[in-house]
């Protein structure tokens, strides 16, 4: 994550749903192996496991052969919503694409519904994504997101990937255990959060402060940028704080990925040390 200020970007009309079909329509132009009726493809043991085990995922069709199938370990209760179809490996390389590493399984499903801001629980930590767009970044953004507890990940309508095959497997099983928030205007969501008595921390290498020094809530939102953009000048501004991750190195910058598992783990620890005060 680097310091760099973009234009903040005017969102265009059409209205959330028609804007998610053309998200989706997007998708499927540059993944023609997925089928267009709007469902899409999970693959692999863990992304699959935890698919079937989600009563909020609609299954619709499950390919595995015969050695995955026995590695899934389901009971029958779980494996009776979508009875498997035993196939060759091959037969699942088409669906999925070349070079997708499928472990022999894969299931057709509908993507999760993303929620509202408004739906947002009773969580301490949250993780809001300002416009990156790398499916396998947020993948495993999202991983890193449900071993530290948080309890939704926020995007943007616009300038993020939707629900994929890709994005699932980089989660390893995680998409299903985290809410996703869709918001429209990232300003006027991290002002939600503040009056909702989150601190919201924008990451940036330049930050005044490191990040433990900066984390002074019980609530925390923790604010990432693109990869190369970082911040948008409107999010600079927004955030109650912005904050750098104590990196003495001659690399002042990490993926941003590997800044969210980083930014999570320190927060985690400010927090608790801020309980104790």
């Amino acid at each position: 994550m680097n310091d760099k200020n973009n234009n903040d970007r005017k969102t265009s009309g059409g209205g959330k749903d028609g804007h998610y079909a053309r998200l989706r329509r997007a998708h499927r132009a540059a993944n023609p192996a997925e089928p267009s009726d709007g469902r899409i493809l999970l693959y692999g043991l863990h992304t699959v496991r935890a698919a079937l085990q989600n009563p909020a995922r609609k299954p619709l069709r499950l390919l595995a052969t015969r050695n995955a199938l026995a590695r899934l370990e389901l009971d029958d209760e779980t494996l009776a919503r979508c009875q498997p179809e035993i196939v060759e490996p091959k037969a699942i390389d088409r669906l999925a694409g070349e070079g997708a590493v499928h472990q022999g399984i894969a299931l057709e499903t509908m993507p999760l519904k993303p929620k509202r801001l408004d739906a947002l629980g009773a969580v301490d930590l949250v993780l809001v994504l300002d416009q990156v767009t790398d499916p396998h970044n947020v993948g495993a953004i999202l991983r890193s997101a449900v071993a530290f507890d948080a309890g939704a990940l926020i995007t943007t309508a616009r300038h993020s990937p939707v629900e994929s095959g890709v994005l699932a497997k980089a989660a390893s099983g995680a998409l299903e255990h985290i809410d996703h928030i869709e918001v429209r205007n990232l300003a006027e969501a991290l002002e939600t959060l503040s009056a909702a008595g989150f601190q919201t921390v924008g990451l940036d290498s330049e930050g005044p402060a490191i990040l433990e020094k900066t984390v002074s809530a019980q609530k925390v939102a923790l604010v990432l940028g693109a990869e190369g953009k970082g911040l948008r000048q409107k999010t600079r501004e927004t955030v109650n704080a912005l904050a750098r991750l104590d990196m003495p190195g001659a690399i002042r910058s990490l993926n941003v990925s590997n800044a969210a598992v980083l930014s999570l783990y320190v927060a985690r620890r400010a927090m608790l040390e801020s309980g104790k005060r």
